[in-house]
């Protein structure tokens, strides 16, 4: 189409002049135009941006949840290695440095360092530096505590090494042959077969047949090889460094008081004497005249698979026999 220009006389030139569009006109309309291309362009892109992002922002979240991902698989495995930790220095604590008689490890022992602010301050200017720091204080916690672990090993090793004499005596094997008995009843409170109440069952009910051999679970003196009351016949042996074995309901004694046995001789015979509802062996560890959980002490026989199935089924048992 023809653009349609206007012009208009002037006298003082006695000429005709281009009124529209002028040079000043087109110049403004170029630029109107140029600025109103401009701002719908930048208005487009960051509307794209918001939408879609830009591929360096897509790239980095991606990598961001790569990292989370990552991050959450470490964390959980720290979890569990954690717990395990914390499993070993229950038994270090609670049975391995009872059975050397040493004090267990205090807790500045163990974590000894760990409450220092200043060591995780600069890890605060660094991206997600909530879970980094997080971890790395985790990591520190493990560390620190596999290295206490470390040492305490070390010291009931030397402790071991001086007391050859004192771990032939803890009670330490099952008292009946794996393979002769079903486990009855586990350590704790339980529901009395005979009176209805429920009652601490301070030992491991062994169901087994009449006349299963049982076997002294360490070196010791014989100290009552008789009938005990409510018991049946019954074998105490007293295995020094404050340790006693009791082993009841017995069908046959085969020891006498002020016998000497060692780990694994023969002293008796499964039977159903004294208050009982069945054949079976009513087992008893007993430190400082304080009842303890049998299963703690199974380490010499067992493999770490049975002695996690004895674990189990002495949990699981309820079926109190005495």
């Amino acid at each position: 189409m023809k653009r349609h220009i206007v012009y208009i006389y002037n006298p003082d030139t006695d000429n005709y002049e281009r009124l529209f569009p002028s040079l000043k006109g087109r110049i403004l309309k170029i630029l109107i135009f140029v600025g109103a291309s401009l701002f719908a362009g930048i208005l487009i892109y960051f509307l794209i941006l918001s939408i879609w992002g830009s591929p360096t922002e897509k790239s980095l979240r991606e990598e961001n949840a790569s990292l989370r991902s990552r991050y959450n698989i470490l964390n959980r495995r720290l979890d569990n290695s954690l717990k395990i930790m914390a499993d070993i220095q229950n038994r270090d604590d609670n049975f391995y440095r009872v059975m050397m008689q040493m004090e267990p490890m205090t807790h500045g022992q163990r974590f000894a360092g760990l409450d220092n602010e200043k060591r995780y301050r600069e890890l605060r200017s660094i991206p997600d530096a909530g879970l980094v720091k997080l971890l790395t204080q985790r990591l520190d916690q493990f560390d620190r505590q596999l290295y206490a672990q470390s040492i305490s090993f070390d010291q009931l090793r030397e402790e071991a090494g001086k007391q050859k004499d004192k771990l032939a005596r803890i009670p330490s094997i099952i008292p009946i042959s794996i393979g002769d008995y079903t486990m009855a009843s586990g350590y704790g409170y339980r529901r009395d077969p005979v009176y209805g109440s429920t009652k601490f069952h301070a030992g491991l009910d062994f169901a087994a047949t009449a006349n299963t051999p049982v076997y002294a679970t360490g070196d010791g003196v014989v100290e009552v090889a008789n009938r005990v009351s409510g018991y049946g016949n019954v074998i105490d042996i007293s295995h020094g460094y404050n340790y006693v074995t009791r082993y009841a309901h017995l069908n046959e004694i085969l020891v006498k008081e002020g016998q000497t046995v060692h780990r694994g001789d023969l002293i008796g015979r499964v039977g159903s004497t004294g208050k009982s509802t069945g054949p079976h062996l009513h087992y008893e560890v007993r430190f400082k005249d304080e009842p303890q959980n049998p299963v703690n002490y199974y380490f010499m026989d067992l493999s770490p698979e049975q002695y996690s199935a004895m674990v189990l089924e002495a949990e699981n048992a309820g079926h109190v026999m005495d």
